[in-house]
């Protein structure tokens, strides 16, 4: 009975486990800088993860449809977000919409479309609708290896050793 029930927790924790927080222009942050659409390529975004929104005081997230995101239109948000370090959980499987609604910012290429998948899921990150480059143009570079989630994250140490306290203490 012991055992199984260390089982049962251990099943449980693993979700939050393996979620995975990506830090949206990897450590340029959220900024006008950064090729956003490049950025999603080889990402794989599962319900659970979260993205990290960082950046100064003349730009903000705003979550929006897909018809606001094609037209960088911030009047309609989903939700607003302005605190320089926001993060956003994907909670549910499907397309996901953020612009920057400064002025010409969006225009000029700050927002990012993400299309998050069930757990066990492996669709594209890149929402259908979305070309991921430009035409007429080159694809960007991969990102420097250094950006990568790892699965080592804050979610993954606190559920590990409340788990492992439970196994031994259970075993004992």
């Amino acid at each position: 009975m012991g055992l199984a029930a260390a089982l049962l927790l251990l099943l449980l924790a693993a979700p939050a486990a393996l979620a995975v927080q990506y830090t949206v222009g990897d450590s340029s942050g959220w900024t006008n800088t950064v090729n956003y659409q490049g950025w999603v390529q080889g990402k794989t975004f599962t319900v659970g993860d979260t993205l990290l929104f960082t950046y100064g005081g003349s730009h903000a997230v705003d979550e929006v449809s897909q018809s606001d995101y094609d037209n960088c239109n911030s009047g309609n948000a989903l939700s607003t977000h302005s605190d320089g370090n926001t993060v956003i959980t994907l909670s549910s499987s499907g397309s996901r919409y953020f612009i920057c609604p400064t002025i010409g910012h969006c225009a000029s290429g700050m927002k990012l479309a993400v299309n998050v998948v069930a757990a066990g899921g492996n669709s594209p990150s890149t929402p259908s609708g979305s070309p991921t480059t430009p035409r007429g143009s080159t694809p960007p570079p991969p990102p420097p290896p250094s950006g990568a989630p790892s699965i080592m994250n804050y979610g993954f140490m606190l559920a590990f050793w409340p788990v492992l306290g439970a196994v031994l203490a259970i075993m004992s």
